[in-house]
């Protein structure tokens, strides 16, 4: 093993290590979604103090893998049935996706002296790759967009969970969860959903691993094909990993300029978590649907974390990620559209 190797894997031990501890408190605390909020904020907190903080990208893709295939194991046919009543919740998203931009952009640009270009770009809920990609090439301020990016994730992570406790009505005496899938079974859909991970990958859907449990999960379990959820244990050690990424992003980051966008970043969260709550608590008395499972469905928080809490919290993780997927493609199309353009010369 090379020293390069070394270093890795020691970095890596160093922050599931780090995570480990933050979910066992956060689990002692009885905090909602622990084995993801714990995780993310004590990695931050280290990655922030200058601990060499990672996670390889080959067990970052397996986690989306199994969390995926997590998902689609809970499918069941009520979650079916409700289909019925997601187009008005979806056309909901898309009106707050525009109306959200459009607020933050004008907050950034009057209250925190952003220009008009990175002020756009960091107010865009999600799609992080498109969003730093445009900032770069049409010579925006990369480490603030990317800061305020990321701190909404963090901010959105650590805060849901606690403002649902105290405001909705969350599942309480859950029935004790059906036998897990056969060992046979599971790594069969771990192995064949890494391999369709690898086609969407290649036709760049959104989440591609994460989308490919889904996919393949679902389907399996609707035909009946394969029977039961992923054993606990492997949900949580992935959902671990991903709080830990959460908190990888802010390796590296320079304390001054993070806290000039501390409070930039608090701001366009409040906003936008104000505006989801809004829309999530005025939409679910028409379509009989919880608003916590709205408010979740709506954050403009990150993909895999928002759906990895609803897992957590007891929610339909088929329909919040139906909606942040489709968040994800409605911003394909829109952020083009909304872009501004280039100034001549």
């Amino acid at each position: 093993m090379t020293a390069a190797a070394a270093g890795g894997l020691r970095e890596t031990a160093v922050t599931l290590a780090i995570g480990a501890v933050g979910a066992a408190l956060f689990l002692w605390l009885g905090f909602p979604a622990a084995m993801l909020t714990g995780p993310a904020l004590f990695v931050t907190l280290a990655s922030l103090a200058g601990v060499p903080t990672a996670i390889p990208q080959r067990l970052r893709d397996l986690c989306f893998v199994v969390v995926g295939v997590g998902i689609g194991a809970n499918v069941t046919p009520e979650v079916i049935d409700a289909v019925r009543l997601w187009p008005i919740s979806l056309l909901a998203l898309a009106v707050l996706t525009v109306v959200g931009i459009l607020a933050g952009k004008a907050m950034l640009v009057r209250w925190f002296g952003y220009q008009p270009l990175s002020a756009f770009l960091a107010a865009i809920p999600g799609h992080l790759s498109l969003v730093l990609g445009l900032t770069a090439d049409r010579d925006g301020d990369v480490p603030r967009v990317t800061l305020v990016q990321s701190l909404r994730v963090l901010f959105l992570t650590l805060f849901i969970p606690a403002i649902l406790g105290l405001t909705a009505d969350m599942p309480h005496g859950l029935p004790p969860p059906p036998a897990p899938m056969r060992p046979v079974e599971l790594i069969a859909l771990l192995l064949a959903s890494g391999g369709l991970g690898l086609v969407f990958l290649r036709l760049r859907a959104p989440a591609p691993l994460l989308l490919a449990g889904i996919v393949l999960s679902t389907a399996t379990h609707v035909a009946e094909w394969t029977t039961g959820p992923s054993p606990q244990w492997l949900t949580y050690a992935a959902f671990l990993v991903l709080g830990a990424l959460i908190g990888t992003r802010f390796r590296g980051t320079d304390l001054a300029l993070l806290r000039s966008s501390l409070l930039t970043g608090v701001a366009v969260t409040a906003l936008m978590g104000a505006l989801a709550a809004a829309f999530a608590f005025a939409l679910a008395p028409l379509i009989d649907l919880s608003p916590a499972l709205l408010l979740i469905a709506f954050a403009p928080g990150g993909l895999e974390a928002m759906i990895a809490m609803s897992v957590q919290l007891g929610l339909d993780p088929a329909f919040v990620t139906a909606h942040h997927v489709f968040r994800l493609l409605f911003l394909t199309a829109l952020i083009p559209a909304m872009i501004p353009p280039r100034r001549a010369g």
